[in-house]
């Protein structure tokens, strides 16, 4: 048994030099971007010294992730990975936007921010979330608000208690 090896075929037309994805490098750098300003603000943040954990750790994970992410997603740009574009296989890509969803969404929002100095983000909050389900099609607006009033308080009891961040609660001032 000889082993035969095979000469490349002189005569075959050159392989096409890859592209360069500009766009995968253009979202690497604003990752980059976004992940340095977040650590380098989180570190002018004011922590008391009896507080080891404090506001700063999320800001630094996150930071740091987004610069790991930015760092990975350069080196797989460079190895030549490519996304695939989307195939629409549960979207119909042809249809347009639904904007009166999104009409209704921006709304909602207004309202939160119009609000939430004034009711607290417990109340603003319940609103938030039982507003954007009615936005996207839910009609058990009971159900909604109740899901939304346990999230909300939670996420209050959460930020100020559990990472000492002051959010107001505007008119359940007393009350939480």
């Amino acid at each position: 048994m000889s082993a035969e090896t095979e000469a490349p075929d002189a005569g075959a037309p050159d392989q096409p030099a890859p592209r360069v994805d500009a766009a995968q490098y253009g979202l690497a750098a604003v990752l980059l971007a976004v992940g340095a300003y977040t650590v380098v603000d989180a570190a002018t943040l004011e922590v008391g010294f009896a507080d080891p954990v404090g506001p700063r750790v999320f800001p630094f994970v996150i930071g740091a992730g987004l610069v790991v992410t930015s760092v990975l997603l350069a080196v797989a740009t460079a190895r030549g990975s490519r996304p695939e574009p989307e195939a629409g296989e549960d979207v119909d890509v042809t249809t347009p936007a639904d904007w009166p969803t999104v009409l209704k969404l921006v709304g909602v929002i207004l309202l939160t921010v119009a609000t939430v100095s004034w009711l607290g983000w417990a109340l603003a909050g319940a609103i938030l979330f039982a507003g954007a389900a009615w936005a996207l099609g839910s009609r058990t607006l009971i159900r909604d608000v109740l899901v939304g009033l346990v999230l909300a308080v939670g996420s209050w009891y959460g930020f100020v208690v559990g990472l000492g961040i002051p959010l107001t609660p505007g008119v359940l001032d007393g009350i939480l």
